[in-house]
């Protein structure tokens, strides 16, 4: 499929998509919708749950014996790698399953807005393969950067280090800064296209149920033919989540922090994950039906009129 033989346009699928959110939001309004179509968009990341502080103060604390804290820290100071390995592991652990979650709240989100409806069970078991295959590839994605990335930096600075014994730190500094500018150049490059990449994968992934390896091909190549479009795409994206960022700013003042909370928050800015989350599947179809969500959705066969009764001989 040529992607780039149709026009592309940015505002027709932003209008499109608020006029979507209308629709499923509010025409009609139903409470119960929203708790349902707010805990996907919960599942799928937008947690609207930012900034917990917490009181560190009013503690009871031991002040008179330095002693007394000094054989508490010898008695203890041999379990402390074991507790700091325990906490690790413990991280690392909710780090995974919040991003199971995440790529399976993915897939259940996008099919609350594309078929406009409030279900959580049908979509996680109908969409069970494609979720896990999402999570992996990312888990993946995300292990193999990290050793590449890990490698090119000891490739280049550990014989950095040794000819800079010799160097002057004049002349050797520069040189250290210029290969650290590249790298987090090439990192950011790497991470806004992994990113644009993943994000349009989903779709792909619900209208062909296929693997993430697959649609990862399909969805790269694209985004490489097509790259001004999808340029202009993040461009308004970036001016679209800034003021999305400003709404919750203020709805979180107006609602007295009630918006910053996970899942009430998600359920009180659910108009605004709804609209961003449309706005992309309404651009990617453009690129054809291997691409249009709503394509995928089998169209209900028409009643057949009823048969009149025989006439009576």
């Amino acid at each position: 499929m040529n992607g780039g033989s149709a026009k592309i346009e940015i505002f027709k699928p932003f209008g499109e998509a608020f006029e979507l959110m209308k629709k499923i939001l509010f025409q009609p309004f139903n409470f119960e919708k929203w708790l349902v179509i707010g805990f996907a968009a919960f599942l799928s990341g937008h947690f609207a749950g930012v900034g917990f502080n917490f009181p560190i103060g009013g503690f009871p604390s031991h002040e008179a014996n330095p002693n007394l804290a000094s054989a508490d820290w010898e008695q203890w100071k041999p379990w402390l790698a074991i507790f700091i390995v325990i906490f690790v592991v413990l991280i690392l652990v909710l780090i995974v399953v919040l991003s199971w979650l995440k790529a399976r709240g993915n897939f259940i989100f996008m099919d609350c807005i594309v078929r406009n409806r409030a279900a959580i069970v049908a979509p996680w078991r109908e969409y069970r393969r494609e979720g896990n295959s999402y999570f992996l590839f990312l888990l993946l994605v995300m292990f193999v950067s990290m050793v590449i990335f890990g490698l090119l930096a000891l490739i280049i600075f550990v014989p950095l280090g040794w000819l800079g014994q010799g160097v002057s730190s004049d002349a050797f500094t520069p040189l250290v800064v210029i290969l650290l500018i590249v790298l987090g150049l090439a990192w950011i490059c790497f991470a806004i296209f992994f990113g644009v990449t993943s994000y349009f994968m989903i779709p792909f992934m619900y209208v062909r149920r296929c693997r993430a390896v697959e649609a990862f091909r399909e969805v790269a190549g694209l985004i490489l033919q097509n790259a001004g479009s999808f340029i202009l795409f993040c461009l308004f994206s970036i001016c679209l989540l800034l003021g999305a960022a400003m709404i919750g700013g203020i709805a979180t003042c107006a609602t007295c922090c009630l918006a910053a909370l996970p899942y009430i928050g998600t359920v009180i800015l659910l108009p605004l994950f709804v609209c961003l989350r449309a706005f992309g599947l309404c651009f990617i179809r453009q690129f054809g039906p291997d691409y249009d969500v709503w394509a995928a959705i089998p169209e209900a066969s028409p009643t057949p009129p009823p048969i009149p009764p025989p006439l009576p001989s």
